[in-house]
Formats: C-alpha cells, structure tokens, sequence
C-alpha cells in the first residue's frame, strides 16, 4: 500500500493499494466522533461493492445507511442533490458523522458537494472506484453538480477526511470506462512527467497500476497545496477540459468525460503546433481515445463558453509546449 498525504486546509491520507476496501471501516474509525455513515453510490457500483464496505463499516461499529442512485453523469443534477440532502436529514445525520462516496467522479462530485452543503458541512470519504477518480476527481476537493447551462456550474471546495483507492476495484471495469481514466493519466505525463509518458507509451493498457495512480495522486497533490482553489497553477490541470467539456456539453453528456478530453487535448495540441504532437495523438489512439470530433469550431466554442473557469470575458487555454512543459 502507497500512501500520499495532501496538506492543504484540511490534511488528509490518500491510501493506494490491493485488498483496501475490507480496511475502510478501520480506516474511518481512526478519524474519530462518528457514529453513523451514509455510503453514497450508484446502481452499477454498488451491488459489486456495496455489501463489503457496508460490513466494512458495520464491523468497525458504524450504523450505515445507504444512498444509491441512478448511474450516469444525468443523475448529477439538481433534483438528485436535493433527494440526498433530504435522506440524509430524515436519516439523522449529525456535524460528526461521514458520507462515504463509493463510486466514481459523478458520485463523489455529487456526495462531495453534499457533504460540504448539509448542516453547512460534514466529512466525507471517497472510495474511488474508476482510474479517473482515482488519479483526479477523488483528491483536491472539487465537487459540483451539473446545471442545464453546463458542467459542474454549482459546487463547492471540500476536501475529504480520507480517499481510500483499492485497485483492484479496477478490475471490474469495461474496457472502455478504464480508458476514459487513461485520458487523465495521459494528461499528467504531458503536464509533468516525461518518465511518466514514457511508462505508458511503453506498457500502454498493461501499465503499472498501483505505480502510476501514485505518481498521478503525487503530482496532483503537489498542485492542490500549491494552489488549492485553482486561481494559478491548478489551472493547468485542465488541459483539454475547457474544450472537452465544451464537445461533452455538445453531445448533452453521451460522450464521456475521457474521451471528450482526449478530443480537448488533441485539438489544443495541434492548434498550438507543439512539436510533441505526433507522439501526443498516437498515445491518445494507442489507448483508443479520439483525437477528432465531428463538431464545428464554433459549436464547440458556443459551449465552452459556459464554462465554470471562465473570467469575464476571458477563458484561458492551457497549452503543451512539449511533453513535461
């Protein structure tokens, strides 16, 4: 098991490894006071994991309750928001107690953002169970909920008590959806790491799991306590998101968050003329992720326009000057 420790306003553990989800009771317990727990999830991960964490918690003396929602980026809305406030009231949730997030990004954003927004704020814990919240949307503290105008336009910092990532929950993904999490670990070999991108290019698909979510947790942690409500450097981070969520936002969420940036990060890549971009495109398809979209310029622009990063009249483009830079 891998440990990384992000000290930013709240100083939290983020454990990495295989076999961790019948620790999570124990894990929880050493944070202290808490006598119930709300395991949030969804419909597809729930009946794989929701029984282990529950006797998880159980055994370490926690009563638990469950929240389990629609899978799908569709159920990040307002309404699904307002139903896991209401449970959590009429189940008698305390200041002291935890929402624990077993899911994905869309579960954790949403039991994040209701976490930092019930009773003005309780803890909370995420059990990443997809690469991409494992290497991204688990650490640093973002959570948010989707609004028709767009992606993510309602939300809250809140980082969690604790992100425990079992890899091997990995092990029960779709090819496609363990893709989609490549598309983020691609991002930070060309924001940081050219050993990193080498690693990839060299294994592809079979790259080192425990190795690689560490060095991406690694690096993203030294960007949240560098710049924990992304005014600076954080912004980097979003590498194709601003036009990714702009061709997301234009297929109304069908296409997934991956591969929409993939698409963001391939157009930028050949927009700016980064000499790294042949190799850059031919990672995206040697891990079968789109580097094109059928979407006009200016449709994608009209999205992206709405996105929760712009600045006035301004949205700022992060651009590859090689991979590393």
């Amino acid at each position: 098991m891998n440990t990384v420790t992000v000290s930013a306003s709240k100083t939290y553990d983020i454990l990495i490894g295989s076999g961790l989800l019948p620790q999570l009771g124990e894990q929880v317990k050493k944070l202290g006071k808490a006598k119930k727990i709300c395991v949030v999830s969804e419909t597809t991960v729930f009946p794989l994991y929701g029984k282990a964490v529950t006797e998880s918690l159980e055994n370490a003396g926690f009563s638990v309750v469950s929240f389990v929602f629609p899978a799908g980026e569709e159920s990040k809305n307002g309404s699904v928001f307002l139903e896991l406030l209401n449970f959590l009231a009429k189940s008698g949730l305390t200041r002291s107690d935890i929402i624990v997030a077993l899911g994905g990004g869309v579960t954790g954003d949403l039991a994040g953002f209701a976490a930092a927004s019930y009773l003005r704020g309780i803890r909370f814990v995420q059990v990443p169970t997809t690469l991409l919240a494992a290497v991204d949307s688990s650490v640093g503290g973002k959570t948010a909920i989707d609004l028709p105008a767009g992606k993510n336009l309602a939300g809250a910092f809140c980082q969690p008590s604790l992100v425990l990532c079992d890899t091997d929950t990995l092990n029960s993904l779709p090819a496609d959806i363990f893709r989609d999490g490549c598309a983020e670990v691609i991002k930070y070999g060309i924001l940081y790491d050219p050993v990193l991108f080498a690693h990839l290019e060299e294994k592809g698909l079979d790259f080192d799991r425990e190795a690689v979510i560490t060095r991406c947790v690694e690096l993203k942690r030294d960007v949240v306590m560098e710049d924990e409500f992304d005014t600076g450097a954080r912004m980097k981070l979003n590498l194709g998101h601003t036009i990714g969520h702009g061709v997301e936002a234009k297929s109304h969420f069908t296409l997934s968050h991956g591969k929409s940036v993939a698409i963001g990060i391939a157009i930028v890549s050949r927009a700016c003329h980064c000499p790294d971009t042949p190799r850059i495109l031919s990672i995206l398809r040697q891990f079968g992720l789109p580097t094109t979209t059928e979407d006009s310029a200016e449709e994608i622009l009209s999205y992206a326009l709405s996105d929760k990063k712009r600045s006035g009249d301004l949205v700022k483009l992060i651009l590859p000057n090689t991979i590393g830079d």
